[in-house]
């Protein structure tokens, strides 16, 4: 996990439980199904959802959670996370970040040329300035869909500068408390530097304005693979 030109983060062994992750970020259409509702700007059933605070993206996961008939992750007064149940939630930074390398060791999931990433990913130089639908490019090694790029995706953690020169190696989830929440993968009006599988990058929670465009921000959940399961890892399927 990280990367030397990560200030914050510099490579360093990371261990993580087996867990499921969906294969692309959570769709307009999707969210709508769980929640009945539509926040994001660019509207189009298969697009990312978007303009989702992290207090909306955890509410989600414990619906779909109850949908599902399985336990919800999250106490929605004190905002915390049971890592313990069966329920849907949002991975950690470690996690996503290890979905997101797929065994890799490079800049990115396909290797160290940025101008590799239009094949991958929507970014600034090729969205056309707006989020675009998920699946459309090429998938990661593991088969998954738009971890670089197209919409910054919210992850578990609060976000803390030197958390990763004190963290555990097994399961490391962040620090207690914060300002603000980690979110990876870079965005559809971002560079190629910020779409790299390292980059860390971070938002208040509960700030997402419309009027201020924050059309780039989403998210896809993970949850626990079974204890006959953890030695294989595995991913979601829709």
């Amino acid at each position: 996990m990280g990367d030397k030109k990560e200030v914050d983060a510099t490579p360093h062994e990371v261990v993580v439980s087996s867990f499921y992750i969906d294969k692309h970020p959570v769709t307009q259409a999707e969210y709508q199904r769980v929640m009945e509702k539509n926040p994001s700007r660019w509207k189009a059933g298969a697009n990312p959802v978007e303009q989702v605070r992290w207090s909306d993206v955890v509410r989600y996961c414990n619906a779909r959670s109850r949908l599902d008939g399985r336990e919800p992750c999250y106490d929605l007064q004190r905002w915390e996370c049971n890592f313990d149940a069966n329920g849907y939630r949002l991975p950690t930074e470690a996690e996503w970040e290890y979905a997101c390398r797929a065994g890799t060791k490079t800049a990115y999931s396909f290797g160290n040329s940025p101008s590799k990433l239009k094949d991958y990913a929507w970014f600034k130089d090729n969205s056309g300035s707006k989020p675009r639908p998920v699946g459309q490019k090429r998938p990661n090694p593991w088969g998954l869909y738009d971890m670089h790029g197209n919409v910054w995706e919210w992850c578990n953690d609060y976000y803390k500068v030197d958390y990763y020169q004190q963290s555990p190696e097994e399961n490391p989830k962040g620090p207690k408390a914060g300002e603000t929440k980690v979110v990876r993968g870079g965005a559809w009006k971002f560079s190629a530097d910020s779409c790299r599988s390292a980059y860390r990058y971070n938002e208040d929670p509960g700030y997402v304005d419309a009027c201020f465009g924050y059309d780039i921000y989403g998210f896809r959940c993970v949850r626990n693979a079974p204890a006959s399961n953890r030695s294989n890892q595995e991913h979601l399927t829709k």
